[in-house]
């Protein structure tokens, strides 16, 4: 089932109840069943939300994102205990032995190679390298094609001169958001498969409470590219408005296709983090990550 974004970009009062989440705001109020959400963004600093409507939220599954004062993304809430079987879980995902996790990163790097290939391709940007480096990605990415290949996709995927910087200029800050909403919808998928999004396969960082969502989001990261570049030629401008920001929210309801079967992202975000709780659990050697374009 596809699950509803809300944007919250006013000043607002969040309450919940019978099951409703209850927004007011200056101009209307309204209603939503919360079994219907999938991402709350307060992106208002003024907006206050209770914790019984927080509590409802998460107890959902739902994803409650918070701005800071520049209107970008910086944290998020989600559930811990939202799947019936978590210590077995978590016990088999800390176990993981350190050849699984190079293999799940291989497995990972090469997929990411290969849908950033597509992209070049579905934009006539042809003759391109990236197959190969994804051919040749070793168990861990020990030779480190992951970088190899991004320095050639990121000087040849823009019709300008470009350089990736989290902190560098346009379209950077498209960048930026977007990935923000992935991961977050990453987070939540792996969350609600019982995973801890703490203990990641390659990324380690002390200081990083999403190191899982950071490693599975790596293969999407191309579809937030695709929708920057589409963002870039219908409108003319180098500002994040907030109808840029919609459509980038907007991202978790893009098609992705499995041997057989599609599904939205949101949804099949769901068999990705299914598959990699069984590859923990021993019952399977793959995660199931679909492709990004038919």
């Amino acid at each position: 089932m596809i699950k509803r974004s809300i944007f919250i970009g006013n000043k607002a009062q969040i309450t919940t109840r019978y099951e409703q989440l209850l927004i007011e705001t200056e101009e209307r109020s309204g209603n939503i069943p919360i079994e219907d959400l999938g991402f709350v963004i307060i992106e208002d600093q003024r907006t206050y939300i209770s914790i019984p409507a927080l509590n409802k939220l998460i107890s959902n599954n739902v994803s409650v994102i918070f701005c800071n004062e520049k209107h970008l993304p910086v944290s998020m809430l989600l559930n811990l205990d939202s799947h019936h079987t978590q210590q077995e879980i978590f016990t088999h995902q800390i176990k993981a032995s350190e050849p699984l996790k190079k293999q799940l990163w291989q497995q990972t790097v090469k997929k990411k190679i290969f849908n950033q290939g597509v992209l070049l391709d579905r934009l006539d940007k042809t003759g391109h390298p990236l197959q190969f480096y994804a051919s040749k990605v070793l168990s861990g990415d020990t030779t480190n094609r992951e970088a190899m290949a991004a320095a050639y996709y990121w000087k040849h995927l823009f019709s300008f001169p470009f350089v990736r910087d989290r902190h560098g200029g346009f379209p950077n800050l498209f960048l930026n958001y977007g990935y923000t909403i992935l991961r977050a919808a990453v987070a939540r998928a792996l969350s609600g498969s019982g995973l801890l999004n703490t203990l990641g396969i390659h990324h380690r960082n002390k200081y990083n409470a999403y190191a899982l969502a950071d490693d599975i989001m790596e293969p999407f990261r191309p579809l937030v590219d695709a929708k920057v570049l589409e963002l870039i030629q219908q409108h003319d401008t180098q500002e994040l408005t907030t109808e840029i920001k919609s459509a980038l929210i907007n991202i978790t309801t893009e098609t992705v296709y499995f041997d057989g079967y599609k599904s939205p992202l949101m949804v099949g975000l769901q068999r990705v983090a299914s598959s990699l709780q069984q590859c923990f659990a021993g019952k399977r050697r793959k995660i199931n990550y679909p492709d990004l374009w038919n």
